[in-house]
């Protein structure tokens, strides 16, 4: 994994215990859209956010693959588990404050502007 540098992902221990559970909250799927609206002010969890968004975007994406039988069903099923262990790995890691980047993904979530 590569590590974030400071001048990319501001770090404030005080954001980050603050606001754990929001961005804990950000790793379930449709409801990355609460810590998304309602903590625009706390980078900690607008990184988390962004990135919950970007992998509950995923899993809408590769939810259309299971409509091809058998091989669309194995790759959904293998890319659902691989979404839910991404997910509780953001959440443990949201919950020990640290800013994280979910490989691939948190590519797309950098770009998400919601100024």
């Amino acid at each position: 994994m590569e590590t974030p540098n400071k001048k990319e992902l501001p770090h404030d221990p005080h954001d980050a215990d603050n606001n754990k559970i929001l961005a804990v909250i950000s790793y379930l799927g449709f409801l990355c859209f609460v810590p998304l609206f309602l903590k625009k002010s706390s980078p900690f969890v607008q990184f988390h956010a962004k990135q919950g968004l970007v992998l509950f975007i995923a899993e809408i994406i590769i939810s259309f693959i299971n409509i091809i039988p058998f091989l669309g069903q194995l790759v959904w099923f293998l890319a659902i588990v691989v979404f839910c262990i991404v997910s509780i790995k953001g959440m443990i890691k949201a919950w020990d404050g640290v800013y994280w980047k979910i490989p691939v993904l948190s590519d797309y979530a950098k770009k998400i502007n919601l100024d």
